[in-house]
């Protein structure tokens, strides 16, 4: 039941990101998770209750995406880690692409609905935490204000590439010089 839940949400965050709000219906969700008519309205009672599980599941999906990049990164200097930043957002702004879409979409959705604030905060909170951690290694005075302010760029340019995509999209010149300016 768990897992048929799961599938629900997950083509919840897939027709947010790929189709926008407007199209977030069961039915949409419905056909998107290949589930019977119905499925979705059995697990959330309304939209409002559909939104909120897709903002807490996004944040436990982003978090497994944050802690298996973290993992698989050891960067040995800041140009290294402006290489791993880089291929992050290759990552969330291509195959990931609805996903981060919807994140966004998420965000606005809490402009109206104040309540989904904490959730969106804690998941960021605790990616900044770790990118703090490495910003320090590399000299930051100040590491977790320079991580919001490498977060704040991050989302500009995944934005930015997911608006008007780039073929030719390479992030990483980009982050190179604003953590050299950070860090220097």
């Amino acid at each position: 039941m768990a897992r048929r839940r799961e599938q629900v949400l997950d083509a919840g965050i897939q027709v947010l990101g790929s189709e926008g709000a407007r199209r977030l219906t069961y039915q949409a969700v419905d056909a998107a998770a290949g589930v019977p008519s119905g499925t979705t309205s059995n697990y959330f009672r309304n939209r409002a209750a559909l939104i909120d599980g897709m903002v807490d599941h996004l944040q436990v999906l982003e978090r497994r995406d944050w802690e298996n990049f973290a993992a698989a990164a050891s960067p040995a200097d800041a140009g290294e880690l402006a290489d791993t930043v880089a291929r992050f957002l290759e990552y969330a702004t291509g195959p990931e692409r609805a996903r981060t879409a919807a994140r966004f979409a998420l965000y606005l959705e809490a402009i109206a609905r104040p309540g989904l604030r904490p959730t969106l905060t804690r998941g960021r909170e605790t990616v900044v935490g770790w990118g703090a951690e490495w910003l320090q290694r590399f000299g930051s005075p100040d590491p977790r204000r320079h991580c919001e302010i490498l977060f704040d760029y991050m989302d500009g340019v995944a934005f930015h590439q997911l608006a008007f995509p780039a073929e030719d999209f390479d992030p990483a010149p980009g982050i190179r010089e604003l953590l050299r300016g950070l860090l220097d």
